[in-house]
């Protein structure tokens, strides 16, 4: 399955921008979708991740309530739903699909076969 990654761009602190990650070449179906991402010279790290089948969702402790992951399964697409933006929120969004990820493992990087190529996101003062 490939991944691709959209909908970064620059805004306010305060603003919103949804994320989408699109699979193509086969389905989300039996996969544990991630979003991670990564700011200059820091590691990656996980932001929310989501079970296709039946949608159950995790998110980091820090963004709960200004993040939201959800999946539109019509459209075979993970969405990321980013508000109350902040300047520490800059980084590059990428989105990660595996098929043998286990819960406990949901938030490791190394954890996840497939990625997308990244959508940047800068919040700015």
């Amino acid at each position: 399955v490939q991944l691709q990654a959209s909908g970064g761009g620059s805004v306010l602190t305060g603003g919103s921008l949804r994320l989408s990650c699109v699979a193509s070449g086969g389905t989300f179906r039996g996969y544990k979708i991630g979003w991670f991402r990564q700011a200059p010279g820091k590691e990656r790290e996980f932001v929310a991740g989501i079970r296709w089948d039946g949608g159950i969702t995790t998110y980091v402790d820090s963004l709960k309530g200004r993040f939201t992951i959800s999946r539109d399964i019509t459209k075979n697409t993970v969405y990321l739903q980013m508000n109350s933006l902040e300047p520490e929120d800059t980084a590059v969004y990428y989105c990660a699909a595996s098929s043998r990820v286990i819960q406990s493992q949901i938030g490791v990087p190394s954890s996840y076969g497939y990625w997308g190529q990244g959508t940047l996101v800068t919040v700015s003062s």
